[in-house]
């Protein structure tokens, strides 16, 4: 059977710099060429980060070695031609020649990624569906799958590749098939495993101008002593499993969630084909490891024991995961969170993110350095056996914006903390409405609330801004008018949503209705139209206070006003560029 090396074959699809059809290559003209690429193109969002950790950036950490300290690191980026010749010629060509046989997808005794000769008791493997998180597999059925568990899925080895490293990475949880040479298989299975390790973390990948600077972006600094090594040189992987620690950065990115072996074949054509896999358990992470830099972290205080004291002073520290539905701008509290927030506040920024802001105060990337935040998650349902919804986005993050005492940075809380409180009034709105009419309101996990529907209305809007708050850089002119001209716009957006649900209440609502009040026996409340119009006017110019006294000061300047008609001069905040 053939072979297929990810040093030389065109597994990757990658965007050129300035535009231009996607380019195939492999990994080693990849690399070469990663200052003329802008990025990876992949059939399914969440491989993007299998790729980068199993194989990209160990290779390039483990041949060129990860940055010892900020200085270097923000050398590295700087370099406009990519990796340098040296580096190129010296360090990661000649690893990947000397390791080339490691990459061999399709190598009989150590083949990339999975362990060699795996079988069961009695020889059954399964369809390629079982590899693929959008194909419909066993109990995995994906919404609306055109596919099911019967149809053959011939995959491409550039696929397969992609789909082995995904496994790796985000594999649902549950019953795994058993394989000889596993002593903690029951009846032909093993049970109680946990999903692969990037689906216990909401994942943050830090993206730059080029895939060169992509990849220097989530190299951590970090001392060769805690590098350790990658999968490919660890020696072949024994059907058996068990729970370790990881031994280093290394380990942890390439690390074996399963053991998987993939069976080509040739079709009719002579093409190598992947239908049939096996996937058995794999090594169990405990605990995720406070080198972890793809995510960020949340802080819970330990509970009390029986009136005892905490175990511990300080908080549990564990990766926080995003939340379906919610674009990434929504988190944006936990994303800009400053390094070891644990006593005064719940969240802890990732360490990548904590390095760009390092990178940027010591001047070692400029102020307006274009930075894009890609994260990425899996929802899963039924005890983590199936996958319900990938969770992506990627928005533009000022670098100001990640010191804590920058205007920047409070100026995107609280546009963030603006929206969320706007949404939150529409749907008080609509639950006093509802109930003057004599209904109940929406209930929070059911249905379509109109809160929802105003935070995806608003979403293109806080994008501009992030983008023009990157621009305006220490410019706190700019940075207060484009505050002003966010919150017209959110006003003008909020009231359109607000008036769609006055116009559509019924006339019951002018008279209202009168309800008793929950615990205070004997007393009522009326709910009608007018009150709740009243309501959500003085919430809405509460929360957006500076469009609020734009238009106090708008209309005192009107009974004032002797000269030309006001409506001739710009709005306020009209000139930040939204």
């Amino acid at each position: 059977m053939p072979g297929y090396n990810l040093v030389d074959e065109p597994w990757l699809t990658a965007r050129p710099v300035g535009g231009g059809p996607p380019v195939e290559l492999g990994m080693a003209e990849a690399l070469a060429r990663a200052h003329e690429l802008e990025g990876l193109v992949v059939e399914f969002s969440t491989q993007l980060p299998a790729v980068l950790r199993q194989v990209l950036l160990p290779v390039v950490a483990h041949a060129t070695g990860a940055p010892q300290d900020l200085q270097e690191k923000g050398e590295r980026l700087a370099q406009e031609g990519g990796f340098t010749k040296d580096e190129l010629d010296k360090k990661l060509l000649p690893y990947l020649d000397e390791h080339h046989a490691k990459f061999d997808l399709f190598a009989p005794e150590a083949p990339f990624g999975q362990v060699a000769g795996l079988r069961t008791a009695k020889g059954e493997t399964k369809g390629s569906t079982a590899l693929v998180a959008t194909a419909a597999s066993g109990n995995n059925v994906p919404l609306f799958a055109s596919r099911t568990d019967a149809d053959p899925l011939d995959l491409t080895p550039a696929q397969a590749a992609h789909w082995l490293v995904h496994a790796h990475c985000w594999d649902t949880a549950g019953i795994k098939t058993g394989v000889v040479g596993d002593d903690q298989v029951k009846a032909g299975k093993t049970t109680g495993n946990p999903t692969a390790p990037l689906g216990q973390l909401g994942v943050i990948i830090p993206t730059g101008r080029t895939l060169y600077e992509t990849l220097l972006l989530n190299l951590p600094l970090t001392p060769p002593d805690n590098l350790g090594i990658p999968q490919w040189l660890r020696g072949p992987h024994q059907p058996a499993w068990r729970p370790r620690k990881a031994d280093g950065l290394l380990d942890l990115w390439t690390w074996q969630a399963r053991r998987i072996r993939l069976l080509p074949h040739q079709d009719e054509t002579g093409q190598l084909r992947v239908a049939r896999v096996l996937i058995s358990a794999g090594d169990r992470l405990t605990p995720v490891p406070e080198q972890e830099p793809h995510t960020a972290w949340t802080f819970t205080a330990l509970a009390k024991q029986s009136g005892k004291k905490p175990a511990s002073a300080l908080p549990e520290r564990r990766p926080r995961r995003h939340t379906q539905g919610k674009a990434a701008w929504r988190g944006l509290e936990a994303l800009l969170a400053p390094t070891r927030q644990s006593s005064d506040g719940v969240f802890e920024t990732s360490i990548l993110l904590d390095e760009v802001s390092a990178l940027q105060e010591d001047d070692l990337l400029p102020v307006d350095y274009p930075l894009q935040v890609e994260t990425f998650g899996v929802v899963y349902g039924t005890q983590s056996s199936v996958v319900e919804d990938v969770i992506h986005d990627a928005i533009p993050l000022p670098l100001l914006a990640l010191h804590r005492d920058s205007e920047a940075h409070q100026l995107l809380l609280d546009v963030a903390e603006q929206a969320e409180r706007l949404a939150q009034a529409l749907n008080n709105l609509s639950a006093d409405l509802r109930r003057a009419a004599g209904t109940d309101p929406i209930p929070w996990d059911k249905g379509q609330r109109p809160g929802e529907l105003l935070l995806r209305t608003l979403d293109p809007l806080v994008r501009r801004l992030l983008a023009g708050v990157r621009d305006a850089g220490t410019d706190e002119d700019v940075l207060d008018r484009g505050r002003l001209a966010w919150e017209q716009l959110a006003h003008r957006h909020t009231w359109d949503a607000a008036n769609a649900l006055l116009l559509a209440a019924p006339a019951t609502t002018f008279g209202g209705r009168a309800l008793d009040q929950p615990g205070k026996a004997g007393k009522t409340q009326t709910y009608r139209l007018g009150t709740a119009g009243a309501n959500f006017r003085r919430k809405v110019n509460e929360i957006l206070p500076r469009h609020a006294d734009a238009v106090r000061q708008a209309a005192a300047a009107r009974v004032a006003e002797t000269g030309p008609a006001f409506d001739s001069d710009p709005a306020p905040g009209a000139d930040f560029d939204y």
